[in-house]
């Protein structure tokens, strides 16, 4: 440790021409001020211990550069600086010099010299513009008393560091060590070192000691509030413990508290929604104040789970990669490509716009043509949840909206619990069965679905169970359907509809071989070596097997070949069965379903007619005799009130062109005709099906008749001969 008695060196005079200049980094020294210093450049230490063989005084200036370097250039330092004193020096083991600076004067370098290892500069003592006068007196009055605020304010300042400031007659010092005690940045600390009018520093001192004082002034006020919302739940707490101790004293444990606690902490960590938490706040603050074995304690505990388990800012990520979703939409579906481009498109949008609000989908089409499976390919294509609630036979508007608390047993509705489920607030929701819904004395659950399928009302869906509004707005809701006709007009026009119509021949093929037969077969524990089905086999299961547009009969069928096949492998009296169409009788018994098209065509007195019905389209056969009589039409076959007018229309018809035709123009006075539709039970009716059964369509010219083939010569006018040649041969 050196230590020297450093009175005579204060004096300005005492300031060489050439000093050693010791660069300094984030902090800047004033005259008359002390400063602390560490010492770690090899070139720094060498200068300090030649300042200390001689003077010990050296120059401070401020370097420019953040980072330290071990040499410097007179662009990277500031002008101005401070001569010091070294007053102390010690130096450490790890080659660290500790040194303790009192500055004396400030100094302006006009050049700098070499020869050294360290930087000498040759400088230039700059001395005060002193003002005297009463505005000086005033800007330092002020100026004490601001120093004095903020002493008061800060608790790292020692109070005696303000009666300093008050002893200080000159204004210059006073100026200086104000702004070396004050928290500002060394830029301002540097630009106040480089001000000589005492005056002007004062000033430039007051603005920042000002600023200085407003930043503390607003930090002791937040801190006074924060303390004062501390204070207040430390207080509720300490009253809390007092309440449990006093009951515990008098055998009173209340069981619940604890049951608040948790509550309270879930409350804390779900950040719920401003409305949910107030809602919340309210039941447990109920709860607190009833007995566990309170009836009404249940219940508010009911609907806290529900409120806290309820997924309000939970979502997972989209995976919006275009080529990942085709392919897991032609993985898992063959055809159906109208829906698999709406998906690809609405994919490509989220891309482009993640914030766009998504279509409602509806899927319509008959039985068994995959609607319900391509809501879950829509789900593993986005990596989203999928829930799916069936709304088939839902009366009651409860289902959708949930029951009101006041009544026993309630719950929220099927949405709000498919939500909870997924426990996610963006799943791919699929709303089954949707025509299917009915409504009666208890709502319209209908109507309730209108809110929910609208992307403009959504965002705020209130379940009555839970009072307080949910987003849906991020919910992919998707519906199906089998027909269009049950579902109201305003439901229908929220939605998108897709048809899905019914699979052809070659469809049905495809999709038995790439998907149906591999499933039974795994399902029934045969292996691809054990089994296999001829196109001609498939083919012939289609046609005389099944009936309908979607593919659930036929698989049940396969599946009834492969348990056969199964019972004689596991009986040892086949290793491997090749399934061919002699062998399709085996196993599913005589043909249930056989064409009559060719032979019903070809007798006098029945027309063709197409019908639609929900599984696919239909031949129609109609069937007109005639019989002694006296002008009398019936109409049979359970035909609507358009297919009857269709065949007064054709009567009549006949009647206005009978001579045309080569028939009596009296042939309805000695006859009675009866026309049949032998179709079963089903009621048929509509301008389509009328049409296509109304003889006048042969004065259309234009052939109604699509299934007949070209190469059997058939003219539009060949199905209204076949009606009325009964007709001429009378």
């Amino acid at each position: 440790m050196t230590d020297k008695n450093p009175e005579a060196a204060l004096d300005t005079d005492n300031v060489p021409e050439l000093l050693a200049i010791l660069p300094l980094f984030d902090a800047t020294l004033f005259p008359k001020m002390v400063l602390p210093l560490v010492v770690m450049q090899e070139e720094s230490v060498q200068l300090v211990d030649e300042a200390m063989a001689k003077d010990r005084i050296i120059g401070l200036l401020v370097s420019k550069k953040p980072e330290k370097v071990s040499t410097q250039s007179k662009k990277d330092l500031a002008s101005v600086g401070t001569s010091a004193l070294i007053l102390k020096m010690a130096k450490s083991a790890d080659n660290k010099t500790q040194l303790l600076v009192q500055g004396i004067g400030r100094f302006r370098v006009k050049e700098f010299v070499g020869g050294k290892p360290f930087l000498q500069g040759r400088i230039e003592k700059l001395t005060d513009v002193d003002h005297a006068g009463t505005q000086i007196e005033a800007l330092m009055s002020n100026l004490v008393g601001q120093f004095l605020r903020i002493v008061d304010l800060s608790p790292g300042l020692p109070q005696e560091i303000g009666q300093m400031a008050q002893s200080i007659s000159d204004p210059g010092t006073l100026a200086d060590m104000i702004a070396s005690t004050i928290n500002i940045a060394n830029e301002d600390k540097q630009r106040i070192l480089e001000i000589l009018d005492v005056k002007a520093r004062l000033e430039q001192v007051t603005k920042l000691i000002n600023h200085q004082v407003e930043v503390l002034e607003l930090g002791n006020k937040i801190q006074t509030q924060v303390k004062g919302d501390m204070d207040k739940r430390q207080r509720e707490y300490y009253l809390r413990q007092q309440l449990k101790a006093i009951k515990e004293e008098l055998g009173e444990t209340d069981e619940g508290t604890v049951e608040v606690d948790e509550y309270r902490e879930k409350i804390e960590e779900k950040d719920l929604p401003e409305e949910a938490r107030k809602e919340a706040d309210r039941e447990l603050n109920r709860m607190a104040k009833m007995h566990p074995s309170s009836a009404e304690y249940t219940v508010v505990s009911t609907y806290l789970d529900w409120i806290t388990s309820l997924p309000w800012h939970d979502s997972t990520e989209d995976t919006l990669d275009i080529k990942k979703a085709r392919k897991i939409l032609d993985e898992d579906h063959y055809g159906l490509e109208k829906p698999k481009r709406r998906i690809i498109e609405y994919l490509a949008v989220r891309k482009l716009k993640p914030d766009s609000k998504g279509p409602i989908l509806c899927f319509a089409g008959p039985p068994g043509t995959g609607k319900t499976s391509l809501g879950y390919s829509i789900a593993r294509a986005l990596g989203r949840e999928f829930v799916r609630i069936s709304l088939g036979g839902v009366r009651d508007e409860a289902e959708i909206r949930g029951h009101r608390r006041t009544y026993v047993g309630a719950m929220p509705g099927r949405i709000i619990q498919g939500i909870r489920r997924a426990e996610s607030n963006n799943p791919v929701f699929m709303l089954d069965e949707i025509d299917k819904v009915g409504s009666d004395f208890r709502g319209d659950p209908s109507s309730a679905l209108l809110e929910v399928l609208d992307p403009e009302q959504n965002n705020s869906f209130q379940d009555h169970y839970l009072d307080v509004p949910f987003d849906l707005s991020r919910v992919m809701f998707i519906t199906t359907a089998n027909i269009l006709d049950t579902i109201p007009p305003a439901l229908r026009d929220r939605m998108e509809v897709l048809q899905l119509l019914g699979y052809t021949m070659d469809e049905k093929l495809k999709i038995s071989q790439k998907y149906l037969i591999p499933r039974q077969r795994n399902e029934n524990g045969l292996k691809s070596s054990q089994i296999s089905f001829t196109k001609g086999a498939i083919k012939a299961v289609i046609s005389g097997y099944t009936r309908e547009a979607g593919l659930r009969n036929l698989e049940r069928e396969i599946a009834t070949i492969c348990r056969g096949v199964a019972s004689q492998v596991a009986e040892g009296k086949v290793t491997s069965f090749s399934v061919t169409i002699d062998d399709i009788y085996k196993f599913l018994g005589p043909v249930r379903f056989t064409s009559e098209t060719k032979s019903r065509i070809q007798t006098p007195g029945v027309a063709t007619g197409l019908a639609w019905t929900p599984t696919g389209g239909e031949l129609l056969f109609i069937e007109a005799t005639a019989m002694n009589g006296k002008k009398g039409l019936s109409l049979t076959g359970q035909l609507g009130d358009v297919m009857k007018e269709s065949a007064m229309a054709a009567l009549s018809f006949i009647r206005a062109n009978a001579k045309k035709l080569g028939i009596k123009e009296n042939f309805y006075d000695e006859l009675d005709i009866h026309i049949h539709v032998p179709a079963g039970a089903i009621p048929k009716d509509g301008p389509s099906a009328g049409g296509r059964c109304c003889p006048l369509a042969a004065s259309r010219k234009r052939c109604w008749l699509p299934t007949v083939p070209a190469s059997r010569k058939s003219s539009c006018r060949k199905p209204t001969r076949r009606i009325w040649r009964i007709f001429r041969k009378r």
